[in-house]
């Protein structure tokens, strides 16, 4: 697989937001065009499309002036509407809240999705603290690297082209974030609330463990999502939010952390996840083999860590994931990101497609 392209954004949101559209003008035009047939086909009427992208334009005005000036840019710079790049920006709430009430996707609810893990200095044998994962996602949906500076902090994380918001990263206060998709009976697009990519945003901005927990529990969700949070001087915690509350797990000991797409204690939020309940087992077959597969060592080397992210133990609903031939088009998943952060040394190491056939490229702060 090809490495990302690495944009070093500079000057106002919207001028970053200017040079993020006409870099990636046609992977933004490729991920419009993907995303529209995503949502028609998890239920989603196409004349509500631009009403509800509409809403979220309106929700990121009104929630943070910047996102909006880069979505701005965004849009001017790809020659794409700006509906459909706020589209891009809110494509979690409206995808994750369309499965909610449509119940579909169907194929196992796309093999469920990401693999997180993580933990303090000891746990790994490079030293410091490290988090990543395996990050399944849509075949076809083209994505990047983008760097930006923040007040005296600097940023380098994983976007989709055409979000502003990276959504996997690590920057120079040594804070760092994974993701996985959750989903709840309650999760509903119209709820008003800051977008998750706005709080990704803000998550990778954060100079402290305590300010990047702050975003990732408050305010109230629209749509269930963990955020998987990692510091180099305060260790790693993962965020299980809902619209019925957030719950903080931290990690301890000499055992990584692991999350993948179910909540692991439902009953302490209240919430039912719906998504599950037709049988789909492979959010807890990765959980329970990548604890399995990391706990042979202690501390666990990198080659012991690469070796799990590129297991394949379960095929189609392993953690190393690749297209099924027999699955509808717009159905197929894979590994589409890989990621391994560590926090002190500010190094990012990835591969753009399943993790067992390129090696890790690595960039740095």
């Amino acid at each position: 697989m090809t490495e990302l392209p690495l944009l070093h954004l500079q000057g106002s949101p919207y001028r970053q937001g200017l040079q993020h559209g006409e870099q990636l003008r046609e992977a933004i035009a490729t991920n419009v065009a993907v995303y529209r047939s995503r949502m028609l086909t998890s239920g989603v009427p196409e004349e509500e499309l631009a009403d509800r992208s509409q809403r979220f334009l309106m929700l990121f005005t009104r929630e943070d002036a910047s996102y909006r000036a880069t979505m701005d840019g965004i849009a001017e710079g790809s020659g794409q509407p700006l509906l459909d790049i706020a589209l891009l920006n809110a494509r979690y709430e409206l995808l994750y809240s369309a499965w909610s009430e449509f119940g579909r996707p169907t194929v196992d609810s796309i093999r469920s999705e990401c693999t997180s893990f993580g933990g303090a200095d000891g746990v790994f044998t490079s030293g410091g603290t490290q988090i990543g994962q395996n990050w399944d996602w849509f075949t076809g949906v083209e994505g990047a690297l983008l760097q930006w500076k923040h007040g005296e902090t600097t940023v380098i994380g994983f976007t989709e082209a055409g979000v502003a918001g990276a959504k996997i990263g690590l920057n120079s206060a040594g804070i760092g974030l994974c993701v996985n998709g959750l989903g709840a009976s309650v999760d509903d697009w119209r709820i008003d609330s800051v977008p998750f990519h706005l709080r990704t945003r803000r998550i990778l901005q954060s100079g402290t463990f305590s300010e990047a927990v702050g975003h990732a529990v408050a305010p109230r969700p629209a749509c269930s999502a963990n955020f998987f949070i990692g510091s180099a001087s305060s260790g790693v915690a993962t965020v299980e939010t809902s619209p019925l509350g957030s719950r903080v797990i931290y990690q301890d000991g000499a055992t990584p952390l692991v999350h993948a797409n179910h909540f692991r204690d439902p009953d302490a939020l209240g919430v039912y996840q719906s998504w599950l309940e037709t049988g789909r087992v492979s959010t807890y077959h990765r959980c329970d083999r990548m604890e399995t597969l990391l706990s042979k060592e202690a501390p666990v080397s990198t080659e012991r860590l690469y070796a799990a992210m590129r297991d394949h133990e379960g095929g189609p609903i392993g953690l190393c994931r690749h297209p099924v031939e027999t699955d509808p088009v717009e159905l197929q998943t894979h590994t589409a990101f890989a990621a391994h952060l560590e926090l002190d040394a500010k190094r990012f190491s990835y591969t753009w497609g399943p993790p067992c056939e390129s090696e890790f490229t690595t960039v740095s702060l």
